[in-house]
């Protein structure tokens, strides 16, 4: 008997996901993805447990673990005065709170760990260099159009997923043409080897197996291991420009500096000898625009980019992935499927929005956060997340994958 076809656009963390968790349910997939070449691009990002359970029953987590590092704990540091504010145990202890590994770990990395366990998985298929041009109802299933070196062929599915991105082409298909708008934050990137001049700098202020994040009014920076440990990936953000509607762009390091203007000497060091750096302009897409219709859905930063402020932009990606092909197996309507999403991704998203208001705190709001982070434990703050870490999908412990 065939089995109930599902065709997936992009082949980034969502659309893989999807597919790993759609074929655990039963479905024929077929990723189509516009780059002709899978290529290592990004930088680094943060899988907290409520990520890595999922990737753990979908098998993925095996092939994560070598490249991947279990950070101790989350440090705040001010980043003028270097003193730690606050902070939140992880390693072993994020393993016996949430059941499941906080790991940090190169996009790249996440992504090869991905498609090798794809490329074991038949009912999957990948084509590279191929886009999803239309989507149509016909009769009870989808009519697909797609596009490879500008010959345009056509396809059948019972459902299509959109998992092309912050910029995705197919958002249209499900509803008006919404697009990502600048969130008025840049992220300033760079990987920095533990063995260089900039690793060693970074020793001398920070630890080298933590999450630390560096406090400042308007700016603040996060640093923590990946590649098993052997760079850093440094990450700052500032408010700024949009330089295009693009992932990146050249940067100078004096830009970044002047931004960063009362911080510790060490910090700017830091900057000066990390080399080149890129600047990522932060784009949004409204979370509160359709995701669906009876027979298409956008999932991760196609249906709700957010800034990365509370780190969970791959996390929610994962779940979203997990949780349509959970919906799809029971038969349930997109609709409650999405309603659902839309609740967990607000939450998220105004936690982001949170922190980013405490992290770029000056004068009074600054020494009230910093009041309020003295007074909490860090067995506290990480009681805090429970409801993000913590978080199971529907069913989980009925799971059969």
């Amino acid at each position: 008997m065939q089995s109930r076809q599902v065709v997936v656009a992009g082949a980034g963390v969502a659309g893989l996901t999807a597919a790993l968790a759609l074929a655990a349910r039963g479905f024929g997939v077929r990723i189509y993805e516009r780059s002709p070449v899978l290529q290592e691009v990004g930088a680094g990002l943060q899988l907290s447990p409520n990520a890595t359970r999922i990737l753990d029953g979908l098998g993925v987590l095996d092939h994560v673990m070598p490249m991947a590092v279990r950070p101790e704990a989350v440090v705040l540091r001010d980043a003028a005065t270097l003193i730690e504010r606050a902070r939140v145990p992880l390693g072993n202890h994020a393993e016996r709170r949430w059941n499941a590994p906080y790991l940090v770990v190169h996009r790249a990395d996440l992504q090869k760990a991905l498609l090798t366990r794809v490329a074991q998985v038949p009912e999957i298929t990948l084509a590279t260099g191929t886009a999803v041009t239309s989507a149509a109802p016909r009769a009870g299933t989808l009519a697909i159009s797609i596009e490879k070196d500008g010959t345009g062929s056509e396809t059948e599915a019972e459902l299509f997923v959109a998992a092309d991105g912050v910029w995705s082409s197919n958002r249209r298909l499900v509803g008006p043409g919404e697009r990502s708008r600048f969130s008025g934050e840049l992220a300033w990137r760079t990987t920095i080897a533990l063995d260089s001049e900039a690793g060693q700098q970074f020793e001398a202020i920070a630890s080298t197996d933590c999450v630390t994040t560096f406090l400042h009014s308007g700016f603040h920076m996060v640093a923590y291991p990946v590649r098993a440990g052997s760079a850093i990936n440094l990450v700052a953000f500032t408010p700024g420009k949009a330089i295009a509607e693009q992932w990146s762009g050249e940067a100078d390091p004096d830009d970044l500096k002047r931004a960063m203007r009362g911080t510790a000497p060490a910090l700017l060091r830091l900057v000066d000898v990390a080399g080149t750096w890129t600047i990522w302009p932060l784009h949004t897409v409204d979370a509160s625009k359709p995701w669906t219709t009876e027979r298409m859905a956008l999932i991760g930063d196609a249906a709700h980019a957010m800034t990365p402020f509370a780190a969970q932009g791959a996390a929610m990606a994962i779940e979203d992935a997990y949780t349509l092909a959970a919906a799809l197996a029971s038969a349930a309507p997109l609709g409650e499927w999405e309603a659902a999403r839309k609740q967990r991704v607000s939450k998220v998203a105004r936690r982001g929005a949170l922190n980013h208001l405490a992290w770029h705190a000056a004068g009074p709001v600054a020494l009230a956060r910093n009041l309020f982070l003295k007074t909490r434990s860090p067995q506290g703050l990480a009681a805090d997340m429970d409801w993000l870490y913590g978080w199971t999908p529907p069913g989980w412990s009925d799971a059969e994958l």
